[in-house]
């Protein structure tokens, strides 16, 4: 069941979505703490002396948000899931140009096992689960928009189902395969590298 405050940001999203502009400048104060305490959780993932702090990448996402266009906003989920999303173009577009500008330097670090389960001696780099990512979207996008969710949003079972409009279900059915194929992706690109 939403709570108030999330039926609220739904309310305002829509609102938005129809040219509301007051419902934008309602809106933010509402979700500030939210996109910041996602930001938070993406940068705890990446390197101490990483250039990116948590306000800049908040600041970024936002610009990129409010320049979506044409977006029919769901629900409070579905604007932290698109978030999410710009979050993690962003880092890896950072992490893309900082190795290019390196010449493949050192990449920008991620671990799989916090939201995945693994063990603990399984990290990858954000570029290598982001190439991942973008393959699995080839075989099953839906799985890929499931990690995706669970993962890099940390959404619910039940927030990710209402996203993707499939069960509770499916969606820890396309968990845990994807879970384990990504696993499979990685594993198999550290074994090309060595």
């Amino acid at each position: 069941m939403a709570t108030p405050a999330a039926l609220q940001v739904t309310q305002l999203l829509r609102a938005w979505s129809a040219g509301d502009q007051a419902a934008l400048e309602q809106l933010m104060p509402l979700v500030y703490d939210e996109l910041r305490a996602l930001a938070k959780r993406y940068m705890s993932r990446e390197r101490p002396d990483h250039l990116l702090q948590t306000t800049a990448l908040v600041n970024e996402a936002y610009l990129r948000l409010i320049d979506v266009h044409e977006v029919q906003w769901q629900s409070r989920a579905h604007f932290f899931a698109l978030a999410a999303q710009l979050m993690r173009r962003i880092l890896v577009d950072f992490a893309r140009a900082r190795n290019f500008a390196k010449r493949g330097g050192a990449a920008v670090r991620v671990s799989l096992s916090e939201a995945a389960g693994l063990p603990q001696q399984q990290d990858a780099d954000l570029l290598a689960l982001d190439e991942a990512l973008t393959r699995l979207a080839v075989v099953d996008e839906r799985a890929s928009r499931v990690v995706e969710l669970r993962f890099f949003t940390g959404l619910s079972v039940e927030e990710t189902a209402t996203v993707l409009q499939v069960s509770p279900e499916t969606v820890m059915r396309d968990w845990k395969a994807s879970k384990a194929w990504l696993l499979h992706e990685l594993k198999g690109k550290k074994r090309d590298e060595s």
